[in-house]
């Protein structure tokens, strides 16, 4: 299952459009005000069921992901030098991205893909394409990946 993830040109706060493979709408992702990020997953029929929020005042970057208003695990940021590392206190996934941090692959505790993730280049907004192996895991693996974008978005500010 492929996910593409597209951030809206205009708008004050983080926002994304979520496609399926046949360009659907499938997720929409609003950018809440708060202190620090706090993104809200909508379906395609405007129901929230996920939502991303930075803890502040951490060592790290930390971002906890909620699901139908249920906590489902964090994602935080690990000291490393030439290649970003995250690691999700959900399910012993880990996530590990390329230097340049466009590409990024999720995994499993034994190693096993759960998505790979790549930055489409040239376009004036980020793009993603989230490749996932199990497409129960696609809004979870989703989540995951806009706590990354977020953490970025934030360190280049």
């Amino acid at each position: 299952m492929k996910l593409y993830f597209k951030q809206r040109f205009f708008s004050w706060f983080d926002s994304y459009d979520i496609y399926d493979e046949q360009e659907n709408v499938i997720f929409v992702v609003k950018g809440q005000l708060s202190w620090g990020h706090c993104l809200k997953i909508f379906d395609a029929y405007g129901q929230e069921v996920g939502m991303i929020k930075e803890r502040i005042l951490t060592f790290l970057p930390k971002f906890e992901v909620y699901r139908g208003g249920q906590y489902l695990g964090c994602i935080k940021k690990e000291m490393s030098i030439l290649r970003p590392k995250y690691n999700i206190e959900y399910n012993g996934w880990h996530i590990e991205g390329s230097f340049l941090e466009w590409n990024y692959q999720i995994t499993d505790r034994r190693g096993g893909m759960v998505a790979a993730v790549s930055k489409e280049l040239f376009h004036l907004t980020d793009q993603y394409v989230i490749d996932v192996v199990n497409p129960q895991d696609g809004l979870t693996a989703l989540m995951f990946v806009l706590a990354i974008d977020a953490e970025k978005c934030s360190r280049n500010d």
